[in-house]
This record gives C-alpha cells, sequence and structure tokens, in this order.
C-alpha cells in the first residue's frame, strides 16, 4: 500500500516469564531467524516489504517507525509516544502512521519470531491489539531461553484471535519472507537501530527523527510534523 512512497524513500537512501507460559515451540520448522532474500529492485522491495499503517491513506504526511518487538526502547515508544501521536495527528487524517519491522536479531534472539507473530496476529485483523499486548509483556517473553512461542499464542488468545490459526501461521515459516524484506527495506533507508522514525510528505521530503532519548521523541516529531504542514499549507495543500 506504500510501495511509491517506499520506493521513492529508498531511492534517496541508497542513490524469565511470570505467570505465562513460555514452551518451547517444538517445531523445527519454525522460522525464528531472517531468511536468504536477495531482492535487487528496489521496486520489488518495496513491494516485498509491506508496512502495517493506521490512518487516513491518502494523509499529506507519512510517519514511518522501524521497531523490534524486544527492543526495550520501542516499547517505550509504543506505551508513551505513539499514543501521543495518534490522539495529535492520526485521529484527525493530518498524519498516516506505518509500522515496520526491523528486528535486532544479533542482539535480541526473540525478535525475528515476534515480528512473525505480528503478522500472524494482521492475518486476522488485529495487528495493533498484539502489537500493544506483546510489548505489555516484553519483560516476560524476552528473557526466554527458547522461542517463546507458548507466550506468543497465549497473546494471540488474550486479544481474542483463533488460537489454531495463530499457531499455525506461527510455527511455520509464514511472513519471514516479509519481515526479512522489511529489515532490507530499513537497511536501504540507513536504519540502524530502533525505534527509527522518518518523516516524509509523500516521499518528496524525508526527515529523520534524532533524538538523544525517548523522552524526547514526541517533541520532535511534532515539530517536523507541524513544519511540514505549514511547508503544505504554504504551498496551498498540496
Amino acid at each position: 500500500m506504500n510501495g511509491k512512497i517506499i520506493a521513492l524513500l529508498v531511492g534517496l537512501a541508497v542513490l524469565a516469564a511470570v505467570g505465562l507460559n513460555l514452551r518451547s515451540a517444538g517445531s523445527a520448522d519454525m522460522a525464528v531467524a531472517p531468511i536468504d532474500l536477495e531482492i535487487n529492485d528496489m521496486s520489488e522491495l518495496a513491494d516485498r516489504a509491506p508496512g502495517i499503517h493506521v490512518g487516513d491513506e491518502n494523509a499529506p504526511i507519512t510517519i514511518l517507525e522501524f521497531a523490534d518487538f524486544q527492543c526495550p526502547g520501542c516499547m517505550a515508544f509504543a506505551g508513551t509516544v505513539k499514543p501521543q501521536v495518534d490522539v495529535a495527528f492520526v485521529e484527525s487524517g493530518a498524519v498516516k502512521f506505518v509500522f515496520y519491522d526491523f528486528p535486532l536479531t544479533s542482539i535480541h534472539p526473540h525478535a525475528f519470531l515476534a515480528a512473525r507473530a505480528g503478522r500472524c496476529a494482521d492475518e486476522q485483523g488485529a495487528f495493533w491489539e498484539y502489537h500493544d499486548e506483546i510489548f505489555r509483556n516484553q519483560s516476560a517473553w524476552s528473557f526466554s531461553a527458547a522461542p517463546p512461542s507458548g507466550a506468543f499464542e497465549d497473546y494471540a488468545a488474550q486479544v481474542g484471535l483463533d488460537q489454531g490459526d495463530f499457531r499455525s501461521c506461527l510455527r511455520g515459516d509464514r511472513y519471514a519472507d516479509v519481515v526479512t524484506a522489511n529489515m532490507q527495506l530499513g537497511q536501504g533507508l540507513g536504519v540502524t537501530g530502533t525505534p527509527s522514525v522518518l518523516i516524509t510528505r509523500g516521499g518528496r521530503d524525508v526527515r529523520r527523527v534524532e533524538i538523544s532519548s525517548i523522552g524526547e521523541m514526541y517533541p520532535e516529531i511534532q515539530r517536523i510534523v507541524q513544519e511540514l504542514q505549514a511547508e503544505i499549507e504554504a504551498e496551498g495543500g498540496s
């Protein structure tokens, strides 16, 4: 849905659980790490790396977040920054917010599986509910010695997903290609850590949110969005 914007962005960038079941996966076929995925054409990469959006599809400004479900900073962003962005800009239709997976697999061994779990939840139309649930319980599943598929299935039940369908999705390799493509997209855009936030007017003007702490994130997002809104107004709303 964001293929044209992403293709342009890439072109610009490149030219220990408590009360939860943390049982192991029990499936040798479960994808828990990126797969081999060679994509040289940027348009193809954009098509194969869809983000998950909330807000007006035709909003003039887009905020892109690259995130890792096992990242504490991303948990803080989800709990404190995104709700402010939603109230201030997304609910009014001024901004579209798009989430991309960027699991830092070298330091977060369960982040790739968590990203796939989010995609499995999206398959049933409940990505954002699951996004909130998995972040809310990050401290419970994050330190599991084995892939915490059981905990992820528990969270799916808690948000009302069909457990059989979710389990079938999670315990295979579904969306391993999508999450891997998301990672490659982020790398192409210069993403090195999480949460990373980019703000754009349809790909024509790309701003990277540069901050030293999560506490600075919302004020900086607000400043950039308002600056872009002023530019749009000055141009006659184009």
